[in-house]
């Protein structure tokens, strides 16, 4: 008997009900990181993809690598951009409530990156508060994340706020 040894594609984080619900104690009020997903944007091969292992620094671009503190100790670095997308819920429906990138080189053959960790969590924390911070991008990768955004589901870009379209270029 063979194994299916093909890779599974990792969607979205699913929104769950508020785990505090009914009860006012410990937790009320906290964000919760059951809504937010990383999307990693590899600028050279033009494609986005969801890779959850980022919530721990574990993704496939993140692993083996040590990351330095500057771009300038990784010349040869590939980029990428880390968007930590946090999806809510509104009367209309699920929608990208948090967009907020983060720049990553990493360079596979010598087994070194570039990151600014203060940065990447920062990131994630306005993401989760709903923020949306886009506008550094290169309109490249904006292209990307909005094609990326819209083809997981036309809804939640459609029930998104005008902001997020606009700082990506893409009405």
């Amino acid at each position: 008997m063979e194994e299916n040894k093909k890779k599974k594609s990792i969607g979205f984080n699913i929104i769950k009900s508020d785990p505090t619900d009914g009860h006012g104690g410990y937790g009320v009020g906290a964000l919760s990181l059951d809504n937010v997903s990383p999307v990693f944007i590899d600028i050279e091969e033009g494609e986005a993809f969801v890779d959850i292992g980022a919530m721990h620094a574990r993704s496939v671009v993140e692993k083996g690598i040590k990351f330095l503190k500057t771009k300038e100790e990784v010349p040869n670095g590939k980029p990428y951009w880390l968007v930590w997308v946090t999806i809510d819920r509104k009367a209309e429906g699920p929608y990208y409530a948090g967009v907020a990138a983060c720049e990553m080189t990493v360079d596979r053959s010598i087994r070194r990156g570039y990151k600014s960790l203060p940065e990447h969590v920062n990131r994630m924390d306005k993401s989760m508060k709903r923020h949306i911070i886009v506008d550094h991008m290169d309109e490249r990768s904006k292209e990307i994340l909005a094609g990326y955004l819209k083809k997981h589901d036309k809804h939640m870009w459609e029930h998104s706020d005008q902001k997020l379209k606009d700082d990506l270029n893409a009405n």
